[in-house]
């Protein structure tokens, strides 16, 4: 008897003193005319009566929706930090925007021929799911942060709208494309070269270079985190970035970490994404 309860008490001890909720949910886009997945997590205790902060998700060409929990364990990661109180209480939206078959799949957060990602994004996605689960609603309650596509992605929609956005965190992110390595005879039905010339046409670096002095003072009202390991094939394009802000004092923090272009990088990275984006909510009631 004394052992059983030993081991219940150990099996106690084990179970998770907090823990979120990911749900699956879907808004029909009037603008990509389909309806559109999201995955949403919903911290312990979520309750509709009250505004939380926001934190758009973004996740990396040719995966979707699922890669952030199913690959990047991200409810493991905020369970933790919101339990520790290295990150508030938050809801986390993590919308589809591509899919494995990037040559005959639309991939990308930006407007491209037939894929207006971009308006879907900030016409229908934001208010909608703000709207459904009492999140953002403002600069200070709202966040924006991915990987590699994604990550590139979150820069340019927060230089794009610095005005609603309170924090960018940038992983290993996909900034710009002057190289044109599609290489197809029909670029025209490859969803892969749109992309990649969307990306080129969107340059994170390009759009600093040609900034006026009125959106650079737009930009430093926005708290910016660029991230990407040593040996990530897109670690110049980081430095770059970073190296611009510091020239045209738009304040930037760089971390160099060891690591390559996986998961593993990522999940780290999400311990110190969300807890960054907290400290940069502003009016957080709790």
């Amino acid at each position: 008897m004394k052992k059983l309860l030993l081991l219940l008490a150990a099996a106690v001890a084990a179970l998770p003193l907090y823990a979120g909720q990911v749900k699956t949910d879907s808004l029909y886009s009037q603008v990509l005319r389909t309806t559109v997945r999201y995955n949403v997590y919903l911290p312990e205790g979520y309750d509709s009566a009250r505004q939380y902060p926001v934190i758009y998700l973004l996740h990396g060409l040719s995966d979707d929706y699922t890669a952030w929990e199913q690959r990047g364990r991200m409810q493991l990661a905020a369970d933790e930090l919101m339990r520790s109180g290295e990150a508030v209480p938050t809801v986390i939206i993590m919308p589809n925007a591509g899919g494995p078959d990037i040559h005959h799949t639309w991939n990308g957060y930006f407007n491209m021929p037939g894929w207006a990602y971009e308006d879907f994004f900030f016409q229908e996605l934001m208010p909608g799911v703000e709207a459904r689960y009492h999140c953002g609603g403002r600069k200070g309650l709202r966040a924006v942060m991915g990987l590699s596509m994604g990550g590139g992605g979150s820069v340019v929609y927060a230089q794009r709208h610095p005005e609603l956005f309170s924090s960018c965190y940038a992983m290993s992110a996909w900034l710009d494309n002057k190289e044109d390595r599609v290489g197809t005879e029909n670029a025209a039905k490859d969803c892969l070269y749109h992309v990649g010339r969307a990306v080129r046409e969107h340059s994170a670096l390009d759009f600093l270079d040609q900034a006026s002095e009125e959106t650079l003072a737009e930009l430093r009202t926005v708290a910016w985190f660029i991230d990407c390991g040593d040996d990530d094939y897109l670690f110049d394009l980081s430095v770059a970035l970073h190296q611009r802000m510091r020239r045209l004092r738009v304040k930037s923090e760089l971390r160099v970490r060891d690591g390559v272009h996986n998961w593993e990088y990522w999940h780290l990275g999400l311990r110190l994404a969300l807890p960054f984006a907290s400290r940069n909510f502003t009016g957080v009631r709790n």
